[in-house]
């Protein structure tokens, strides 16, 4: 009932995750972002702690496909679980357990991974890899471009109705954190291509916020100096 893609952005070193389902709040769920660490998922059936606990392994200093093995290792039910993490740098991993539902599969990329489950058509995380690696601009942007392709080619057997965005770049905190928690038109993609259009342009203000109020720029509200 799920479809993601992970994915770090070679050049400027961010890393982010998107995700889109037929489940309410599916990004509060399945993905998971710490700068300089990694980009990671859990989802199918999903633990949320799986993501952290792969992101913990990486920050110790394991690789991506290590961190992986041990998070399925010491999992009691790894075989419902389908999990994606890519490290800010080495290879990505994805796992898909024999329980996975519907028709599922996964597809690698230099810098991405992505997954799905209960899917329209099996080739639809390759199809994602292909339009991340295939788009330019912002993480986010690229992100974005392969949950739109696979929408495009069928996306979830049924309508989905929730997507989220996260992205990591060089502060500890989230610095793209969007989420479509239920579409009553059944579009949460376009909603949260929609969102990222608003929030863009104000992205790197409210980082600047965070690091020195007294530079930062005006809210520009009414009541605001």
């Amino acid at each position: 009932m799920t479809f993601s893609i992970a994915a770090r952005c070679a050049r400027t070193g961010m890393l982010g995750v998107a995700v889109s389902s037929s489940s309410i709040g599916v990004a509060s769920r399945c993905a998971h972002v710490r700068a300089r660490v990694g980009a990671a998922l859990s989802q199918n059936v999903t633990n949320p702690a799986l993501g952290t606990q792969m992101l913990d392994f990486v920050q110790s200093g394991l690789d991506g496909p290590t961190a992986l093995d041990r998070v399925v290792a010491s999992e009691r039910q790894p075989q419902w679980r389908q999990l994606v993490i890519v490290p800010l740098r080495g290879a990505p991993a994805i796992h898909t357990g024999v329980h996975a539902l519907g028709v599922s599969a996964q597809a690698l990329g230099a810098d991405c991974a992505s997954a799905g489950n209960l899917l329209a058509d099996s080739a639809i995380p390759r199809i994602m890899v292909d339009a991340f690696e295939t788009s330019g601009g912002h993480l986010a942007d690229r992100l974005l471009a392969a949950l739109r392709a696979a929408v495009v080619a069928g996306g979830e057997a049924g309508p989905l109705h929730a997507a989220g965005l996260m992205v990591a770049d060089a502060v500890s905190w989230p610095v793209v954190d969007l989420r479509v928690d239920w579409s009553e038109a059944a579009d949460p993609v376009g909603e949260l291509e929609g969102l990222w259009r608003l929030y863009q342009p104000q992205l790197q203000a409210y980082v600047e916020r965070a690091r020195d109020p007294g530079q930062a720029p005006s809210y520009g509200v009414p009541g605001d100096p």
